[in-house]
């Protein structure tokens, strides 16, 4: 009886120190939202929108470290929000070696042929700097 019961407490320390770690681990991923509009300055609503994400360091049309492409669809007021990071690669990017530039191009229509481009600088959010 004391040998299964030490036995369970062994088992159960080894697997609570091994699932520690994983308590800790930043997610690997990055929100973004953006109301989209049109040519015509109309709010994109309901609509399966086409998105090219990207990431370049040292400018806006700096060298490409990442990028990704999603299918994502508005809500009644035209705002769409991703989550991207997800692909290959994304893990290896070098945040010191900044600064890290995001670029969106949005296809309106779904598909690839996109036709609004935005570009900022990333920074620092409080959820980063803790």
């Amino acid at each position: 009886m004391k040998t299964n019961l030490l036995k369970l407490i062994l088992v159960l320390s080894s697997f609570t120190l091994y699932l520690l770690p994983t308590l800790g681990q930043v997610p690997q991923k990055m929100s973004y939202q953006a109301v989209v509009r049109n040519s015509s300055d109309a709010l994109v609503t309901n609509t399966q929108v086409g998105m090219q994400i990207s990431i370049l360091q040292g400018s806006e049309t700096g060298t490409l470290v990442y990028t990704e492409i999603q299918t994502p669809t508005t809500n009644a007021n035209g705002l769409v929000s991703i989550k991207f990071g997800g692909g290959a690669g994304f893990d290896a990017i070098d945040w010191s070696s900044g600064p890290y530039f995001i670029v969106v191009k949005i296809d309106p229509e779904g598909g690839e042929n996109y036709t609004i481009t935005g570009a900022s600088q990333l920074l620092s959010v409080p959820y980063a700097l803790y």
